[in-house]
C-alpha cells in the first residue's frame, strides 16, 4: 500500500495550506478506468505465474473488484476472493508450497539428462498428494464402467481437501471481490460461468472449473456434470464482454500459455506448439472483434447525440440508440514467457524450481507494466476497448 502522511499543525496556530495527501493508485484508477478486473486462464503447474502478478498488484494497493478464471485459474481466483486481501497472498503461497514436489521427485530431478521428465513420469504415477492421487480402477481399462462422476484416471478429493483449508467460502460470497469461475456442461457442450453475484459459489465451482478429462472427474452441480472451463474457453475474458450492465473496466488479462511462437521442427517441437494454441484459445480473435463491436457501440452514440432532441425522443430511434454504449475497457494482455528448458509438459512442472521462476517472471513483468501504466497513453475517443499488448512487461497499445 501507499504510504500516507498527515500534514503536522503547530499548536495555537492556523494551519498552514499544504498539498493534499496523493490519491491510493487503486482509487485513481477506479475513479477514472472504473472495475479492476483480473482474468486469470488455466495451465496447471504453469499458473504460478499468476501468482507473481497478483503479489505485484497486491504490493501497489491494487486488490480486484471482480477476478474470473478456468481450472488452475479458477483455483487461484478462489483464494484471493476466499481470503480478506491482508490474507491472500498467504494463502496463494500455501497452496503452491503445498503442490511442490516432494523429496522422491526431487531426488528423480537430480538424475542425469533425464531429471526432469523422470520427476514429470513420478507426477504422472503417483500424482501430487495435496491436489489429485491415482484411481487404481481407471487402469483396469478403458471400458471399465466407473461411473459418470467416477471416470477419470485420478481423483480430486485431495484438492478439495487442500481448498477447504485455505478457501473461506463466507469470505468468498460476501466478502466485496465478485468471482466467476467458467466451465463445460458436459451433456450440452456449452459454457457455463458460475458467479458469485448471481448465487452462492462453493467448492464445487471451482473443482468443477478444473475437471480437465480425462484426468480428473467430471463434478456434478444441479444434476448437470461439468468439466474443465479450458475446454471451451480457457482464457474467459469474454466473461467482461458480455457482463451487464458493461462497465468501465480496466482489465488485467493473465496468459500462461504462448500465442505467438516460432515453427517446430521436430516432435517433441511440436508437442509444445500444438499446446500452446490448444490452450491460449481464441482470445486475442474475441478481443479483436470485441474491439469493432465497441467501436460501432460508440459511434452509435455519438451520431445519437447529434440528433435534435425531439428526434431522439421517438420510440424508434431510442430503440436504436439503445445499441450505443460509451464505456470503454482497458485490457492489459499480460503473456507468460517461457522458462529456461519449458517443454511440453511444463503444466505438470510443479518442481520449486519451476514453481519459482515462474512465480517471480510474473512478479517482474507485472511491476514493468505498472510502472509503465500504458492505459494513461492518450487514445481515440471513439474507441471503446483499448488493448496494451505486453510481451516480459512492456506493453504496445492498441486502439
Amino acid at each position: 500500500m501507499l504510504d500516507t502522511v498527515k500534514p503536522r499543525q503547530r499548536r495555537n496556530r492556523p494551519a498552514s495550506p499544504v498539498a493534499s495527501e496523493p490519491e491510493p493508485l487503486a482509487r485513481s484508477l477506479r475513479r477514472r478506468l472504473g472495475q479492476i478486473v483480473l482474468v486469470l486462464q488455466g495451465g496447471g503447474a504453469l499458473g504460478a505465474y499468476q501468482v507473481g502478478v497478483y503479489q505485484a498488484l497486491h504490493e501497489a494497493g491494487i486488490e480486484p473488484d471482480w477476478i474470473i478464471g478456468t481450472s488452475i485459474g479458477a483455483i487461484n481466483a478462489s483464494l484471493i476472493a476466499g481470503n480478506r486481501p491482508e490474507d491472500r497472498l498467504e494463502r496463494m503461497h500455501a497452496f503452491w508450497s503445498r503442490v511442490e514436489h516432494g523429496a522422491l521427485h526431487r531426488t528423480f530431478s537430480a538424475l542425469p539428462m533425464f531429471g526432469t521428465y523422470a520427476a514429470n513420469w513420478l507426477t504422472l504415477a503417483q500424482g501430487i498428494e495435496p491436489f489429485f492421487a491415482p484411481n487404481p480402477f481407471a487402469f483396469a481399462g478403458p471400458h471399465m464402467p466407473l461411473g459418470a462422476e467416477q471416470a477419470s484416471y485420478y481423483s480430486t478429493r485431495p484438492l478439495e481437501a487442500t481448498l477447504r483449508d485455505l478457501v473461506d467460502l463466507p469470505t468468498l460470497n460476501r466478502g466485496g471481490c465478485r468471482l466467476t469461475v467458467g466451465a463445460a456442461n458436459v451433456r450440452t457442450g456449452q459454457m457455463r460461468y458460475f458467479d458469485s453475484r448471481e448465487m452462492e459459489l462453493d467448492l464445487r465451482h471451482v473443482m468443477a472449473s478444473g475437471a480437465l478429462p480425462p484426468a480428473f472427474p467430471a463434478i456434478r452441480i444441479d444434476g448437470e456434470l461439468y468439466w474443465d472451463g479450458g475446454i471451451l474457453s480457457n482464457t474467459p475474458v469474454e466473461a467482461v464482454f458480455d457482463d451487464h450492465p458493461r462497465r468501465n473496466s480496466l482489465v488485467f488479462a493473465v496468459h500462461i500459455w504462448n500465442p505467438e511462437g516460432p515453427e517446430p521442427a521436430s516432435i517433441w517441437e511440436v508437442m509444445s506448439r500444438q499446446k500452446d494454441l490448444q490452450y491460449a484459445s481464441r482470445a486475442l480473435t474475441q478481443i479483436v472483434r470485441q474491439k469493432q463491436m465497441h467501436r460501432l457501440r460508440h459511434v452509435i452514440a455519438e451520431l445519437a447525440r447529434r440528433l435534435p432532441e425531439a428526434e431522439r425522443r421517438e420510440a424508434e430511434v431510442r430503440e436504436l440508440e439503445s445499441y450505443g454504449c460509451l464505456t470503454r475497457m482497458h485490457v492489459v494482455r499480460l503473456l507468460a514467457q517461457r522458462v529456461p528448458g519449458q517443454d511440453h509438459t511444463g503444466d505438470i512442472d510443479f518442481s520449486r524450481e519451476g514453481i519459482r521462476a515462474r512465480r517471480q517472471a510474473g512478479y517482474e513483468n507485472t511491476r514493468k507494466v505498472l510502472d509503465d501504466a500504458p492505459w494513461e497513453r492518450q487514445v481515440d475517443e471513439v474507441e471503446g476497448l483499448v488493448l496494451h499488448e505486453t510481451a516480459s512487461g512492456f506493453a504496445v497499445t492498441t486502439s
